[in-house]
């Protein structure tokens, strides 16, 4: 024991002798999860702590004790180099929890606890099973929302900030340029090789006004893809623009759109194909000029949103299917006579080619895994969603708005655009060193979180002092956003307070169309419950109280747990925290204090 204390002694007196580099934030000085790569002072003041613990995190040499032999092990990592990991964020589009189920195994089971075999829970998914790898070789997190449109949840990840403090509240806003994204940082701060490929979206709307934040301004070096809200086709005349270092911050110049082919997929024009193709080039080619300089590629499917046209949704690619592999998605669409690679959709319904076009953007996605897998271990994947799958109020263009086939009950005017949950659960996973494979969060996480969590991969301190981030008006604001880091490497269960702490959905719907009437749409939660707050464009109001825990789907009554003389003035005082009126209240005072209300 003294010698161990002595050892510990030493260590501790040789900290200020080595500076703080960029990996230790990373890592968060988890001696456990940086063997192999370089270490600085905080890992040493790590160290010293769990070794003077006989913590078995300082067992570095695996040897399933505590030594001094791990003095020795550990000793032998100061000067070694380290390589920032390389991070490639995928976002999905219009793709709800309900789509990727199989991601998530148990989860129809449990919902068919709680609700009951029979109840309507258990439907048809896509058949995902990339994406369901993918959830088994890190993290899932079973609690995560985004905002009820593509372009606040863009926006959202871009700056780490609600849509109340971006100003994107719908799918037309444009995010203003004054804004420090974490890409920026990346490249300025930690110098990542940045690329952004895909659906864009949050430049302004019409695309031609370029009113808002463009990628060369958000920090990408070089952006490939489609500014606007969705493409005009899947296979010609859609938008496929170029910035890169012979254009400026503010313009683009026309891509050279030609058919591009994958493994095991023909050439073709087909959007998904050609944007994934721009991605393996671009990571391939990083990795010739420099292998040892880290990237940060940021891939936005347009899959799968409907297109602008009539038919709304399109029947894919059959090679992009995978019919070996996904056989029941290509039998369907040839029971209900879609052609496939057309728009000629036959009597398939929009449940039907939402599967669909869902399976083939998994697997295009699995090309573009294949090619970062090939190259470095040290990447980190994360794949996102941008909302929940649509399920329009009313008939709208012959019923193909209905794409809500698996999970939810009641469904109609509660998907995309809505502050449900089905218009704000995502499925989320990360998955990279040090993340144990086949793990899996319940914390409430939100897509902000993405924001600080990239830049802690990347060894960058969320808020260095001198850096004052700004909300769409130019005041300083703090990040909504809170870095998942600490989930992600086993340090912590929770990264936000249980009761007190929140997220937000928020969204301000333009009128007309498949949207119904404009209307304020929020929705707040904590670990457990929910509030929704909603204003009509006649300017009155209504409020829905969930108990998540015991109705995760929202089909109970939604009434306010208030009853007869209850009021939130003095909530703090008036109820607990054990009590449904006190998360009511604060809830709704969050929604009032800090969303677009």
């Amino acid at each position: 024991m003294e010698r161990k204390l002595l050892i510990t002694l030493v260590l501790t007196s040789l900290i200020p002798l080595f500076t703080v580099n960029s990996h230790a934030s990373i890592k968060k000085c988890d001696v456990s999860l940086v063997r192999g790569g370089g270490i600085d002072g905080r890992d040493l003041a790590q160290f010293a702590a769990y070794y003077a613990l006989s913590d078995s995190r300082a067992d570095v040499n695996e040897s399933g004790i505590v030594d001094s032999a791990d003095v020795a092990h550990f000793a032998g990592f100061f000067g070694d180099s380290y390589r920032l990991p390389n991070i490639l964020l995928i976002v999905g589009d219009d793709i709800g929890l309900d789509v990727t189920t199989d991601m998530y195994l148990g989860l129809i089971e449990s919902l068919e606890s709680i609700y009951g075999i029979g109840s309507g829970v258990r439907g048809l998914p896509a058949s995902t099973p990339v994406l369901n790898t993918l959830a088994q070789q890190g993290m899932r997190f079973g609690n995560a929302w985004a905002h009820p449109f593509c372009s606040p949840t863009r926006a959202t990840i871009m700056t780490g900030m609600y849509a109340a403090k971006h100003n994107v509240k719908n799918y037309q806003d444009p995010l203003g340029q004054n804004h420090t994204t974490f890409v920026q940082r990346l490249k300025n701060e930690a110098n990542y090789s940045t690329a952004a490929f895909g659906k864009w979206h949050i430049a302004g709307f019409p695309v031609d006004t370029n009113n808002g934040m463009m990628p060369k301004q958000a920090g990408f070096e070089l952006y490939i893809g489609g500014l606007g809200p969705a493409p005009s086709s899947y296979w010609n005349s859609y938008e496929y623009v170029v910035q890169d270092d012979t254009t400026t911050d503010t313009g683009t110049r026309p891509g050279n759109l030609q058919p591009r082919t994958l493994s095991g997929i023909a050439a073709t024009t087909y959007a998904p194909v050609v944007k994934a193709a721009d991605v393996i080039d671009w990571i391939n080619e990083k990795d010739g000029q420099n292998p040892d300089k880290p990237w940060f590629a940021y891939f936005a499917f347009n899959l799968s949103h409907g297109v602008g046209g009539n038919p709304l949704m399109v029947v894919p690619n059959r090679d992009t299917l995978d019919c070996d592999e996904n056989g029941r998605i290509c039998e369907e669409i040839e029971d209900c006579n879609g052609v496939f690679g057309s728009t000629s959709i036959g009597s398939c319904t929009g449940v039907q080619l939402m599967r669909a076009m869902t399976t083939s953007m998994d697997t295009v996605l699995g090309k573009v895994l294949e090619a970062a897998d090939s190259i470095l271990s040290d990447t980190y994947v994360i794949y996102i969603s941008d909302n929940g799958t649509p399920m329009y109020e009313g008939s709208y263009q012959n019923d193909l708005g209905y794409q809500i086939g698996n999970m939810y009950m009641t469904t109609i005017g509660r998907g995309k655009g809505t502050a449900y949950q089905s218009g704000a659960w995502e499925p989320l996973v990360i998955k990279g060193p040090g993340i144990a494979v086949g793990s899996a969060s319940s914390e409430f996480v939100h897509a902000a979180d993405l924001f600080p969590t990239c830049l802690e991969l990347a060894g960058l301190e969320v808020a260095p002092e001198g850096l004052v981030y700004q909300d769409y008006q130019g005041n300083p604001t703090d990040l909504d956003g809170v870095s998942l880091t600490p989930i992600l490497f086993g340090r912590a269960s929770t990264v936000r307070d249980q009761v007190t702490g929140y997220i937000l959905t928020e969204t301000s719907t333009p009128g007309g169309g498949p949207f119904g009437q404009a209307a304020i749409k929020v929705g707040a939660r904590n670990a457990r419950y929910k509030v929704i707050r909603e204003r009509t464009s006649t300017g009155s109001n209504t409020y829905a109280f969930y108990d998540l825990l015991s109705d995760p789907l929202e089909e109970g009554d939604p009434a306010s747990p208030l009853g007869v003389g209850d009021d939130c003035e003095n909530y703090d005082i008036d109820y607990g925290t054990g009590d449904a009126r006190w998360h009511y209240c604060h809830l709704k005072k969050m929604i009032d204090d800090n969303s677009i209300f």
